[in-house]
């Protein structure tokens, strides 16, 4: 098959629950610097940044899962970043709360913001990869 006409994926959506839709845009937008892409009904939003899309969509995540996520560490996104102490200075400026604060590790540097419902987003610089080394990806 040729390579112009084999089918491709373009692009990609991940889906988080949330319990509120508008304090979850608000959140999105505010503290992280997303925009809004669309709206529908009372229950469902895009957001996006840097042609990146999240889907919100408004559930009922128990407290109790919440706490055991944010506990854990649960990663539901990891966006891939050029100056994240840069980053990570304006996100601290707008009280963003972190479940994980910047640090180093072997493949870069990493941190994770936890927004209201307890979904784990982590930012991550990554470092060159030596030739000796796996990448993050596959580490994780």
């Amino acid at each position: 098959m040729n390579s112009l006409t084999s089918p491709r994926i373009k692009k990609m959506s991940p889906q988080l629950l949330v319990a509120d839709i508008d304090s979850s845009v608000e959140f999105y937008t505010k503290k992280l610097g997303f925009d809004v892409d669309f709206r529908y009904e009372d229950f469902y939003a895009g957001i996006i940044k840097d042609g990146y899309s999240i889907h919100l969509k408004m559930g009922n995540p128990s407290t109790e899962e919440k706490e055991k996520r944010r506990n854990r560490e649960d990663l539901d996104i990891v966006f891939s970043v050029d100056g994240i102490e840069d980053l990570y200075e304006e996100f601290s400026n707008k009280s963003v709360e972190f479940a994980q604060s910047l640090r180093d590790m072997p493949y870069g540097k990493e941190f994770y913001v936890a927004d209201p419902d307890a979904n784990i987003i982590a930012f991550l610089e990554e470092h060159p990869v030596k030739a000796d080394h796996q990448s993050a990806a596959g580490k994780r």
